[in-house]
């Protein structure tokens, strides 16, 4: 019955680590919040004044290197994804998340250190219904190269097609069934990755500062410089589906479809998001308990 009710942390609960790009460290607190209240952040280091940043797609102001998501008075958190996909994994539907600086922790590069938090502080169940989005007609964005859609199915499923020119990486193809164990067991532990030849420009730019062999799997050409941070060969594209569930998590509400993209980013992704609010006749509301069932 879990499933068909909203949940937050049963108590609060703390993790903190270095951002990938702005290289600054950063205290994050997850704090349980009251139903229907969504999941939203609130940058702790710029004053009491500073108000709640709502982690919902049309809050993302920039996708190049990661999701970046702010609010009209200029406050920004940048690096979201992989925290949220262990929030929308677990069920979490309502949290307040206080940060201390602009980014989240890239921690180990992967999305494990945020479902031992949310382990460690459990789950509460709340007296109220939770929505999913159901998909009811196919929505599909960009174009040959590049695409990514949702489409009607009975459960949430992912795909996704990516293709380097890096030996390395290569062509790789990945179908799965998202729930929590699937997550778990399948996404969870792939970490982020990067190209050797693009570091001196990031760093230049102000950007991977915090990245280190550490928590960053680094690729040249045919070789990975640091293969014991490897789980599988094919974790690139497991992560490029951690990195979409995390970004498709700023719908709202839990997704019933199937996503399935071609070469995936946080753009991409969050230009889906954005087409589903936009094309409403294409999904709707939908609550699965057998009390509470109903299209709304």
């Amino acid at each position: 019955m879990s499933s068909f009710f909203q949940h937050t942390i049963a108590r609060r609960t703390r993790v903190s680590g270095t951002g990938v790009h702005t290289g600054r460290d950063a205290a994050v607190q997850l704090i349980p919040a009251a139903p229907d209240a969504g999941v939203a952040f609130r940058r702790t280091d710029l004053g009491r004044k500073q108000g709640l940043i709502q982690a919902r797609a049309e809050a993302v102001c920039e996708t190049r290197l990661g999701t970046v998501i702010g609010e009209a008075g200029g406050a920004r958190v940048s690096t979201i994804e992989h925290l949220m996909a262990a929030l929308a994994a677990v069920g979490v539907d309502n949290l307040l998340v206080e940060i201390d600086g602009p980014e989240v922790p890239i921690m180990d590069g992967s999305a494990m250190a945020f479902l031992e938090a949310l382990d460690g502080a459990g789950l509460r169940r709340q007296d109220a219904p939770r929505r999913h989005v159901e998909i009811l007609e196919p929505i599909e964005v960009g174009g040959a190269g590049r695409r990514a859609s949702l489409s009607p199915a009975d459960r949430f499923e992912m795909a996704a097609e990516i293709c380097f020119d890096a030996p390395a990486i290569g062509r790789q193809r990945l179908d799965l069934v998202v729930d929590e164990h699937g997550f778990r067991t399948e996404l969870a532990q792939a970490r982020t990755f990067g190209f050797l030849g693009e570091v001196e420009a990031l760093r230049a730019a102000g950007h991977g500062r915090g990245a280190t062999l550490e928590n960053t799997i680094v690729v040249d050409g045919d070789r990975i410089l640091n293969p014991g941070l490897m789980r599988r060969s094919d974790d690139f594209v497991r992560h490029k589906l951690l990195d979409a569930l995390g970004d498709l998590a700023l719908v709202g509400a839990p997704i019933i479809g199937r996503y399935q993209a071609l070469r995936p980013g946080h753009g991409l992704n969050n230009e889906l998001a954005r087409a589903l609010a936009d094309r409403p006749e294409a999904w709707r509301f939908v609550t699965r308990s057998p009390e509470l069932a109903q299209a709304v």
